[in-house]
């Protein structure tokens, strides 16, 4: 399965009848999968047939799922409430007497709150379902497009690992052919060390310091972090390959990279495997940057 970035944007329109929409879909990268939804008002019931839809597809990553709803007004009926209207005329007729005012006018009257209602046109349960339809086929239709955005910088993101795993497995090799780990140099090194200590002081034993010499050797010995880092190198491949989500995996490989690579650092007893090692943290922690956008 290809890798997948958690950055995605889509957007789809439709219409169905008087009614047209468009859907807006953004995600980027998240601990898990969080869904945001915005619905028009007298939709809300239908959000969680949204959530779940965005649950059938994404896996992780924070979403937000928002829907424009546009109803043309034809078909609205406008109607006089007679009652408030006569209501109106009786109590202006009952105060002529009472206060010196000139007589309501009609544009004054319809301009009342209440005196005019617009009538929306009656829904069915068929029309309401038909809708409901519609937008979940619309829905979809933005939702594969996210998908295939999410897709596409996936692939992007698998190029610079891929390139950045080949950078650790030649950093390791080169530190695994390293001169200064063969034993000729090792010896060379500890010989001229033990010898300046000597020079120094004749209270120490020969035979001891040849002891402690020899166990600094032993730990400074990284084979074992070079055949973990070529593990984790083979790991991250095979993963990258296989079947994801990817990123909380990766994420946690990048970990064991970078534990290897600080073990490494601190046992190298010459500068230059110290110095590869440096550079190896450094790839790994571009390799953390673009993890984190992976699904």
């Amino acid at each position: 399965m290809p890798i997948n970035s958690m950055t995605g944007f889509s957007r789809a329109d439709g219409a169905l009848g008087s009614v047209s929409w468009h859907w807006e879909l953004k995600s980027v990268n998240g601990r898990g999968l969080d869904v945001r939804c915005r619905m028009p008002s007298g939709l809300e019931a239908f959000e969680q047939k949204v959530r779940a839809a965005v649950s059938a597809s994404l896996a992780r990553g924070n979403c937000q799922i928002s829907l424009n709803l546009v109803r043309e007004q034809d078909g609205r009926a406008i109607k006089i409430n007679h009652d408030v209207l006569d209501a109106l005329v009786a109590a202006a007729e009952g105060l002529k007497d009472k206060i010196n005012a000139s007589p309501p006018t009609l544009d004054g009257l319809l301009a009342i709150k209440g005196v005019v209602e617009v009538a929306e046109p009656e829904e069915t349960e068929a029309d309401r379902q038909a809708l409901a339809a519609a937008l979940m086929s619309s829905l979809e239709a933005a939702l594969k497009d996210l998908v295939g955005a999410r897709a596409e910088e996936g692939s992007k993101l698998h190029d610079l690992l891929s390139g950045q795993i080949s950078q650790i497995e030649d950093l390791t090799e080169q530190a695994r052919q390293s001169p200064a780990r063969t034993p000729e140099m090792i010896k060379a090194r500890l010989t001229d060390q033990v010898a300046k200590l000597l020079e120094s002081t004749s209270a120490l034993d020969p035979d001891r310091l040849h002891q402690e010499a020899v166990m600094l050797a032993a730990k400074a010995d990284i084979q074992e972090e070079l055949d973990r880092l070529d593990a984790h190198v083979t790991a991250a491949r095979d993963l990258m390959a296989g079947v994801g989500p990817h990123g909380r995996k990766l994420d946690f490989l990048t970990q064991e990279f970078n534990r290897e690579a600080n073990t490494l650092c601190s046992k190298a007893n010459d500068t230059s495997v110290t110095s590869l090692g440096l550079e190896m943290k450094a790839v790994i922690d571009q390799m953390k940057e673009q993890v984190q956008n992976i699904e």
